[in-house]
């Protein structure tokens, strides 16, 4: 016969409720805590179970271990009484007051699960006013991940830290890291150079440190008329210094994101990344469980709708991201599951377009937060096997790519139309639009044999013309393109070596 193992699921709750009641009764207790003239008795063995200073104090051949009552001299009672109700209860209340004492009651006894609980909720309320001193915090007690977050809080609302008291109380160290970032936001290098004599004229003393602070701002990327001003307020030492620092800076790159400068947006492989033309640096906001959504952007908002799951499942989910604020938002799902389409945005509607041989356009209202099935009016098999991730908005129209024809939507009568005849027909290709043209850039040529292509042509709807453009340095199927400061951008996409 096989032996049976019996497990009650509610034994440790249970145990823990009754050490609790014994503990609020001071039944079987045999030690006492003193601490700022207040008394716990408590039990030995629940303090060794859930401290390893504890442990320490009562296993070893220490004095305390043969008192009976303990004197708590590094905490005080009301975070001393907090930890003993967790280790009876697994609760405790962290609130703004406490949580700075808390932690650090928590190191001292060394109860890891409390100090992780601190940092949870000082990550949760960090903003621009106490991320330095969050940073700090982190830094003291080496928690690497509340750490790595406070610092990019810090150098995000960096034009509202620098003109706080915390900035003034930071290390050299600590400022110069701050100083050296890439990432720091600030709209012009001047900011970052305020912040840094601000500093420095604090105290006296600070004056030795002149040079190092000074070297880690971009000097060359300052209005010299503006330096000139400078130099001019600045001790024969301070201007030697300056002098030296202005002739050998060679750091000409600028910080992320520069101010208001435009950003690219892109899914690849399971991550939501972003493109900073001037610097040319590439970004990682967030892991995605899908690939394949559709991207539409109105100012720092961007819609991101529909894609596809690793186990293969596509998503009707649509939710917006504030690129300022870095905030997600959940939306109205689509009327139906997408992926590898167009998302497009326009006249303040986002529409969804891919399979153009359906008699329907999705429009999503983001005043009403819903989506309309818009019934579109079609000449007979006008889109009949076309199928679209490629689309565009221009002058009130959107402009779709299909393998050998453009066409176009009016949202005002819902209507499709052929635009114009494609010169080199294709499939996966990207368009975008630019001085009232449309670009058709890369895709593949030809189905069977997979040949992908670096050709680029341009649709003027003006004169209803196309034209050959330079062709791309290799070939590019399925690429995303954007355009920003007059320049197209072609990313991504696969070409000849990776299919």
């Amino acid at each position: 016969m096989a032996d049976f193992v019996f497990k009650e699921e509610t034994h440790p709750d249970m145990m823990l409720g009754s050490m609790n009641r014994l503990w609020l009764e001071k039944e079987f207790c045999d030690v006492i805590l003193c601490c700022g003239g207040k008394e716990f008795p408590c039990h030995r063995i629940v303090l060794a179970s859930f401290s390893s200073y504890f442990k320490a104090m009562f296993t070893t051949p220490m004095m305390e271990s043969r008192q009976a009552k303990v004197d708590m001299v590094d905490v005080e009672p009301r975070e001393m009484e907090l930890l003993l109700s967790y280790a009876y209860t697994s609760e405790v209340d962290i609130s703004g007051e406490n949580v700075e004492a808390l932690l650090a009651a928590a190191h001292f006894f060394d109860i890891t699960a409390v100090q992780k609980a601190c940092f949870r909720f000082l990550e949760r309320h960090m903003d621009e006013n106490n991320c330095v001193g969050i940073n700090c915090l982190a830094e003291n007690y080496s928690f690497k991940m509340l750490e790595k977050s406070s610092m990019d809080s810090v150098v995000e609302h960096f034009s509202v830290v620098y003109k706080q008291e915390e900035f003034l109380s930071l290390s050299v160290d600590k400022l110069t890291e701050i100083l050296a970032s890439n990432d720091l936001n600030v709209t012009k290098e001047e900011t970052a150079f305020e912040a840094a004599m601000l500093w420095l004229n604090h105290s006296p003393d600070r004056k030795q440190s002149f040079e190092k602070v000074m070297e880690h701002i971009r000097l060359t990327l300052i209005n010299p008329s503006y330096l000139d001003c400078v130099k001019a307020s600045l001790d024969v030492v301070e201007s030697q210094a300056f002098q030296r620092l202005t002739a050998e800076d060679k750091n000409h790159t600028p910080r992320w994101p520069t101010g208001s400068c435009e950003v690219i947006l892109m899914v690849t492989d399971h991550q939501l990344v972003t493109f900073h033309p001037p610097s040319n640096r590439w970004k990682t906001l967030e892991s995605l469980p899908f690939t394949g959504p559709g991207l539409a952007a109105s100012g720092s908002t961007v819609y991101m709708a529909g894609g596809r799951y690793r186990d293969g499942i596509v998503s009707r989910q649509m939710c917006s991201y504030d690129y300022s604020h870095h905030k997600w938002k959940k939306l109205a799902p689509m009327n139906e599951a997408r992926c590898d389409f167009a998302l497009v945005m326009l006249d303040d509607y986002v529409y969804a377009v891919d399979r153009l041989w359906d008699q329907s356009v999705d429009r999503y209202d983001p005043k009403t937060d819903s989506w309309q099935l818009m019934e579109s009016n079609m000449m007979p098999d006008l889109c009949i096997g076309a199928k679209t991730s490629a689309a565009v908005a221009l002058d009130g129209f959107i402009y779709a790519a299909g393998w050998d024809e453009m066409y176009k939507y009016d949202p005002r009568t819902s209507v499709w139309t052929v635009a114009a005849t494609i010169q080199n027909p294709r499939s996966g290709s990207a368009v975008c639009a630019h001085k009232g043209k449309i670009y058709v850039i890369g895709g593949q040529q030809d189905d069977e044999e997979e040949e992908y292509t670096d050709k680029v042509e341009c649709f003027s709807p003006e004169t209803n013309q196309w034209s050959m453009c330079s062709s791309m340095n290799k070939p590019r199927y399925h690429p995303g393109v954007a355009v920003v400061d007059g320049k197209i951008y072609v990313l991504g996409g696969m070409d000849d070596t990776i299919r």
